[in-house]
């Protein structure tokens, strides 16, 4: 099982410097934006989109990339964070350092514009989005694609955690209102294609 941790608090920081780093600055941001009075970050830093004004959140584009390490409570900051420390290491692992960094960024990205696009297919007048759930994605939708293409990989019990993670997610962002299901799903769609592109480069 790749997904099991036995590393010491050090020993994680040293193996997966790129991970570690993507969990403190969420840590920071978010201490930092539950301090200061006002949500200062969420206000200036969430992805936004206007269905009149700005309908694909372009007027202040940074907003596609800086809402990534944003999040709106204590547990949806806690969920994601175990998410990344739990999942993100053996891709790590497996691309990289700098390519997996790409690859996290590029997947909250798509992610971000996957629900930009969906919502403006209907009426939705503002919407304001943050999370790193759909980089999060992004990492389940490499599994998946080794999970299905590349069986090998991935030993019996990592495959059918990613695929119950998938079927218990896509439940849950169905059923709750406040889950953006399309920046799953975009993010998820992008770490599965970038996946494809980096075995078959390999």
């Amino acid at each position: 099982m790749i997904f099991l941790r036995y590393e010491s608090f050090r020993g994680y920081l040293r193996a997966y410097p790129v991970t570690s780093m993507l969990l403190g600055i969420n840590i920071l941001l978010f201490l930092y934006n539950w301090i200061a009075a006002g949500e200062p970050l969420l206000n200036r830093f969430a992805f936004f989109q206007h269905e009149l004004l700005d309908p694909y959140g372009l007027t202040e584009p940074w907003r596609y990339v800086t809402s990534i390490f944003l999040h709106a409570g204590w547990e949806h900051l806690l969920f994601n964070c175990f998410s990344i420390l739990v999942f993100a290491p053996p891709l790590e692992r497996l691309l990289g350092r700098y390519r997996y960094l790409f690859f996290y960024l590029l997947a909250g990205i798509f992610g971000n514009i996957f629900s930009a696009f969906i919502n403006t297919l209907g009426t939705y007048g503002v919407h304001y989005s943050v999370g790193a759930s759909g980089a999060i994605y992004g990492v389940f939708g490499a599994y998946l694609y080794l999970a299905v293409f590349r069986k090998h990989v991935l030993d019996e019990g990592s495959r059918k955690t990613i695929y119950t993670i998938l079927v218990f997610g896509l439940i849950y962002s169905l059923l709750s209102t406040r889950i953006d299901i399309w920046a799953h799903m975009g993010g998820g769609l992008a770490g599965f294609v970038m996946m494809s592109l980096f075995v078959r480069k390999r």
